[in-house]
């Protein structure tokens, strides 16, 4: 499995530590950046980055840090076939694959330490999606479309 690895400069630091924790273990990591820390860089750019790769490499996840973890989560989430989860504790990232297939998992730099984040990390990577019938319904009804005039 890749993984894609984006983080804006609030969380700069918290994904670099993540990529060494990552590629110390053997885990197929793509950085996406940003590769240097610049103040009041824009969160969706690293959002669109892991969204695009998580969407066209079938079987690949994707990791998103920022603040709060509210902008990437939003950004990732406009894409088709992406299911980004804002994810704050072990138990959320466990039901966010289990029960919705989450592919990119949203952290928040100003919220979590490190250690908390490789938990959430380790649980989002080691679970598997539960694949009942409503499951994979509600899952296809996330990318139907609506046009607004």
């Amino acid at each position: 499995m890749t993984i894609y690895i984006g983080a804006d400069y609030r969380g700069f630091e918290r994904k670099n530590q993540l990529l060494k924790y990552l590629t110390s273990s053997d885990q197929g990591v793509v950085d996406v950046g940003a590769y240097s820390y610049h103040e009041g860089d824009d969160f969706n750019d690293p959002a669109i980055t892991v969204a695009r790769n998580v969407r066209e490499n079938h079987g690949s996840r994707g990791i998103l840090i920022c603040d709060s973890a509210h902008g990437v989560t939003m950004q990732a989430n406009r894409f088709k076939g992406v299911r980004a989860a804002h994810c704050d504790s072990e138990e959320s990232a466990k039901l966010a694959r289990e029960h919705d297939d989450a592919n990119v998992l949203c952290l928040s730099a100003h919220f979590m330490d490190e250690e908390k984040m490789r938990k959430i990390v380790d649980v989002f990577l080691q679970t598997d999606f539960t694949s009942l019938e409503r499951r994979v319904r509600r899952i296809n009804r996330l990318d139907e479309r609506e046009d607004y005039d």
